[in-house]
């Protein structure tokens, strides 16, 4: 595992115990990439973590809370001294809420979005860009949503945390460009992933139907007809942060099936 886009590189991905992270980190280390991975669910991490090093990969794993600047911190801090360095770096921890109308939205729930998807992704930007910037180098790929580019009933406070995922996402981008650092994100819609499941299993319950029926029923909003596969969004994940795609910065990419163009 020394050759291919990322050789040489170090990759920093959160949430990397399960969806989108776990299959991202095994992408990258098969493109060459020394791993830094985080979760919150130790178990799920280590389970990830010593599959790729038995396939080769150098990994450094840590069990961390997004929401705590004290984790945060702390783990950047070891990915430099342990690792030497950061390249890339993909803040993908997040959660989803329960399918509720924003006026029976517990204000618990909302916060709880904040916490981890916004205030998550602002704690990584703090504590990762100072690395890249001291380097003159790096990108930063954070993991938003469609429901971060559109409005998204019945999902208030998801919407509301993905919203300023990609403010914070420009806001970075703007200030430290001139710096060589690029920092984008990206916007999946449905796709087959825990966090997919999490959301069909309360809309099959309010509407009346099984899994299977409300998978479908959501899957049919996508004008593609059905939810993206997790290797089609990793594989936009790898190009936005490859060393090739130097020169863009910035955006919100929309991986989605057609969802935002209607």
């Amino acid at each position: 595992m020394v050759e291919g886009r990322f050789a040489g590189r170090v990759v920093l991905i959160t949430g990397a115990g399960s969806g989108f992270g776990a299959a991202a980190a095994r992408a990258f280390a098969t493109e060459g990439a020394s791993l830094a991975l985080s979760d919150r669910d130790g178990a799920a991490l280590a389970a990830v973590a010593d599959g790729l090093r038995v396939a080769g990969a150098k990994v450094l794993a840590a069990e961390v809370d997004v929401t705590e600047e004290a984790d945060v911190a702390g783990h950047v801090a070891d990915v430099l001294a342990r690792l030497g360095r950061l390249d890339v770096a993909v803040n993908n921890a997040g959660v989803c809420q329960a399918l509720l109308p924003l006026a029976e939205t517990p204000l618990a729930e909302y916060e709880r979005m904040m916490a981890v998807n916004a205030r998550g992704v602002f704690l990584g930007l703090k504590h990762q860009l100072p690395l890249m910037v001291a380097q003159g180098a790096g990108a930063i790929l954070n993991i938003a949503s469609a429901a971060g580019l559109v409005g998204a009933g019945g999902l208030a406070a998801y919407a509301a945390s993905k919203h300023a995922v990609v403010g914070l996402t420009r806001a970075a981008a703007d200030e430290v460009a001139r710096h060589g650092v690029r920092v984008n994100a990206l916007c999946p819609a449905f796709a087959d992933t825990p966090l997919f499941a999490e959301l069909a299993a309360p809309f099959a319950e309010v509407r009346g139907i099984d899994r299977a029926g409300a998978e479908a029923r959501i899957a049919s909003r996508v004008p593609m007809q059905r939810v993206a596969r997790t290797d089609e969004v990793v594989q936009a994940m790898l190009w936005a942060c490859a060393p090739e795609n130097s020169f863009m910065t910035g955006q919100a990419i929309a991986i989605d099936g057609g969802l935002t163009a209607v």
